[in-house]
C-alpha cells in the first residue's frame, strides 16, 4: 500500500506541475516532433486516470474517516530513522520522497488505513480465534483403501510414528513421524477446511478414521490440546494476528474499500472518468 502511495503522489504531482502551463505550452522536443501539455495529460489520463482517480479519493476517505496527527506521524518517521540508521537517505531516496515531510505525508495514508484495519475487527472475531493450541501428527497417503490399512495398524496398536515414517507421503512431516508441530488457530485456518474440522474435533490421544481432503486421505493423531491464557490476556495478542492478516488479504481489503467509496457518495464529474468507480457498485 504505502509503495503504491508513493508512486501516485509522484505522479499527481507531475500532473500538477503541468496543469501551471498552457495546453499548448511545449513540455519536450525531439527530432520527431514536439509534445505538448495537452498531448501529454490526454495520453496520461486515458492510461492511468480511472487508477489515480481511485487512489487518490481513497486516500481522501481514509484520512478523513481514520485521524492521523502529526504528532503519531512524527513517532512514525522517528522510529523508521532509529530502525534504518544511517540507510535512511538512501530509503527516501529508494522511495522517491524528497524529505522527511514529503515521507510523513506519504506514511500519514497508510497509518490511516491501518487504523481502518483496527477499527474493523470485532470481539466476535477475536473469540473466533480463541482456541486451543493444538500439537498434531499425521499420516497422508493418496487412495483410501491404503488409508483404511493404515488405520487397521494403529488399531491393532502399531506404533503411530513408525507407520508414519514407512507410509506418509507428506513431505514435510514423514520423516518427524509425521509431527506437525503445535498449531494455533491462524496456522489452523491455512490447513483444509476438512482437515481442520476433523482435527479440532479429536480429543487428547485420539486418532481420526481417514478424513478425505484436496491433499488426499490423512490419518490424524491429537498429540496434546493447550489451553490459552485467560481471554482478556490474549485478546490483544490475537487482534494484532488480525490486523496483520487483513494486511495481506486482498480479498478483504477489495470489500473494505469497496464499502468506503460506496459510502462516500462519489460524483465524477468529468465525463472522460465516469466508470471510475463502477466496478465497485456491484
Amino acid at each position: 500500500m504505502n509503495k503504491r502511495c508513493i508512486f501516485i503522489g509522484a505522479a499527481m504531482s507531475s500532473v500538477l506541475l503541468l496543469s501551471a502551463c498552457g495546453n499548448s505550452d511545449t513540455i519536450a522536443t525531439s527530432k520527431s516532433g514536439n509534445l505538448t501539455k495537452e498531448e501529454f495529460n490526454k495520453e496520461l489520463k486515458e492510461k492511468a486516470g480511472e487508477s489515480v482517480l481511485q487512489q487518490v479519493m481513497l486516500e481522501k476517505i481514509l484520512l478523513d474517516k481514520y485521524k492521523v496527527s502529526d504528532d503519531e506521524t512524527k513517532k512514525n518517521v522517528d522510529e523508521l530513522k532509529k530502525e534504518m540508521g544511517d540507510n535512511f537517505k538512501s530509503y527516501l531516496t529508494q522511495k522517491n520522497v524528497k524529505n522527511e515531510d514529503e515521507l510523513k505525508d506519504k506514511l500519514k495514508t497508510q497509518m490511516a488505513f491501518e487504523k481502518a484495519i483496527k477499527a474493523s475487527i470485532t470481539d466476535k472475531e477475536i473469540k473466533n480465534y480463541y482456541k486451543p493450541i493444538l500439537k498434531v501428527s499425521h499420516i497422508l497417503v493418496k487412495d483410501e483403501k491404503t488409508a483404511k490399512e493404515i488405520k487397521e495398524k494403529i488399531n491393532n496398536s502399531e506404533d503411530f510414528t513408525t507407520v508414519a515414517k514407512e507410509h506418509s507421503e507428506d513431505p514435510g512431516s514423514k520423516e518427524k513421524g509425521g509431527e506437525l508441530g503445535e498449531l494455533n488457530a491462524f496456522q489452523m485456518d491455512r490447513m483444509d477446511p476438512k482437515f481442520k474440522e476433523a482435527t479440532y474435533n479429536l480429543e487428547t490421544g485420539q486418532v481420526s478414521e481417514p478424513i478425505k481432503s484436496s491433499f488426499g486421505y490423512h490419518i490424524i493423531k491429537m498429540i496434546e490440546k493447550k489451553e490459552l491464557k485467560p481471554f482478556n490476556q490474549e485478546k490483544e495478542n490475537i487482534s494484532n494476528e488480525l490486523e496483520a492478516k487483513r494486511l495481506k488479504d486482498q480479498q478483504w481489503q477489495q470489500k473494505f474499500f469497496k464499502d468506503l467509496f460506496k459510502q462516500a457518495d462519489i460524483k465524477i464529474t468529468d465525463k472522460d472518468l465516469k466508470g471510475t468507480f463502477k466496478e465497485f457498485e456491484k
